[in-house]
Parts: C-alpha cells; sequence; structure tokens
C-alpha cells in the first residue's frame, strides 16, 4: 500500500504542476494586464490543487479494486491456510 501511495502522490504532483503551467503559460508568453495575470495564477493554483486531489483519489480507489481482481479463486485468504474455513 505505501507503494501506491507514493505513486498517487508522485503523479497528483506531476499533474498539477502541468494543470497550473498550462493555465499559467498565457501570462508568461504573453504581456497581459496585472488583474489578468492574477486570475490566471489564482485560476491555475485552484486547478492545479483539484487535479491533484482527484489524482490521488483515482489511483487509490482503484487499487483495491484491481488488487482483489488478481487473487485467484479459491486460494486462501491468508498465507499458510489451506482453505477459506480453516
Amino acid at each position: 500500500m505505501t507503494v501506491e501511495t507514493g505513486y498517487a502522490l508522485v503523479t497528483g504532483v506531476l499533474v498539477a504542476a502541468a494543470t497550473f503551467t498550462g493555465v499559467l503559460l498565457p501570462a508568461l508568453v504573453l504581456r497581459l494586464p496585472s488583474p489578468a495575470e492574477d486570475l490566471l495564477f489564482r485560476a491555475g493554483a485552484v486547478l492545479g490543487a483539484l487535479a491533484f486531489a482527484v489524482r490521488v483519489v483515482h489511483v487509490l480507489w482503484r487499487f483495491p479494486r484491481a488488487a482483489g481482481e488478481r487473487r485467484l479463486p479459491g486460494q486462501p485468504s491468508q498465507p499458510g491456510r489451506t482453505s477459506p474455513d480453516s
């Protein structure tokens, strides 16, 4: 579970940085009035935070389901046991 949490956080940061940069890019390339730059900065920060949260939730929500699907039917749920009823 630790690897999946780390993966979710790292990819969340990358997605948030890309979103923030993508929104702020016009302000970096073009000469915009100060209020427009401030608006793009705030919008980039909000959308970046939202993208981070969505990515982390998506990765962590998907993990338990994917791990459960890999278990073979009839396989013991605990190591060392021969059947689920023992």
